[in-house]
């Protein structure tokens, strides 16, 4: 792309390009199961979205709870294609071949506690109750990976819940903290009434120097949660991934659909806080793209 070229047309050229390359002649269109993740959370809502916006494929969404279970449907094939946190997909079996279709958001790691919580910090956890995410979340796996950081495995009591138990039994009083990956604000915490994030943004040093370079501080929003200042935490690419076998025109009409209508794979609860960038598609956190993604990506980038 040359340096006068606006956005705008930048993507239109990227549409035009991945409308001429999508024609399948009037042949049936495969199915292509996507796993997504719990309803309620930015995978599921992207999964529909980009499910919507397919052409040349059609796609049904897995509701699923998250980013290890996703691996699992992978690997037994259930799902041709899947979202997953990139320090999940690092620790994928390498059997499972995976590649990536594209780096789609970033996942922000909510830790959350009632308003009147007396803990300031993560540390004072402490011999508490925590969920920390459904047992197949990509949560539950950077959750251990935290509480080691912090000292307190073996004296956190952890359960796994899903979302919308989490914040049940959060809201009853039944635990202390729910830990939550996925957009700022997640409407069903959202929905809660009088409650705060614990800053997590001191343990992304700790965290990079013990499984590597997966993991970024990222601010939370003023104003997500009732916040009245930003909330430093732990940030993870969300990537679209794949096995190495998926056909290169299902990977290839995938992410022509992530260029080309990227503007409508945004959740609308995740607006104004993520984006879905065209240009930082293909960086996928060591991950290697499928080769019909990676052509797609040759072709309309040079």
């Amino acid at each position: 792309m040359t340096a006068g070229v606006g956005r705008r047309a930048f993507l239109l050229g990227l549409l035009a390009a991945g409308g001429a390359a999508g024609c399948t002649g009037g042949a049936p269109s495969p199915e292509v199961v996507i796993a997504g993740g719990e309803r309620g959370g930015m995978y599921f809502d992207f999964a529909t979205l980009l499910v919507a916006q397919l052409t040349g494929v059609r796609g049904r969404v897995l509701e699923t709870e998250g980013s290890l279970a996703n691996l699992d449907l992978l690997a037994d094939g259930r799902a041709r294609v899947a979202l997953t946190l990139a320090d999940a997909a690092h620790v994928a079996d390498p059997a499972l071949e995976l590649r990536a279709l594209g780096r789609v958001y970033e996942n922000y790691l909510q830790l959350v506690v009632r308003e009147d919580d007396p803990a300031r910090v993560a540390a004072d956890l402490a011999g508490r109750t925590v969920s920390l995410g459904a047992a197949g979340s990509g949560a539950s796996l950077t959750g251990w990976r935290m509480l080691d950081a912090l000292g307190l495995r073996g004296s956190v009591r952890v359960v796994h819940h899903r979302l919308g138990d989490a914040a049940e039994a959060l809201a009853d009083g039944r635990i202390d903290a729910v830990l939550w990956s996925g957009g700022v604000p997640t409407p069903r915490l959202r929905d809660l009434s009088r409650i705060r994030l614990l800053p997590l943004g001191e343990l992304v040093p700790g965290l990079r120097e013990a499984h590597g370079s997966v993991y970024d501080r990222v601010p939370v929003p003023v104003g997500v949660y009732g916040a009245a200042r930003e909330v430093p935490t732990i940030g993870v690419a969300n990537l679209l991934v794949c096995r190495a076998p998926l056909d290169d025109a299902v990977a290839a009409a995938i992410t022509r659909t992530l260029v080309s209508r990227a503007a409508a794979l945004v959740p609308e609860q995740t607006l104004g806080t993520q984006f879905l960038d065209a240009r930082s598609l293909i960086g996928t956190v060591g991950v290697p793209l499928h080769p019909g993604a990676a052509a797609v990506y040759r072709d309309l980038h040079g």
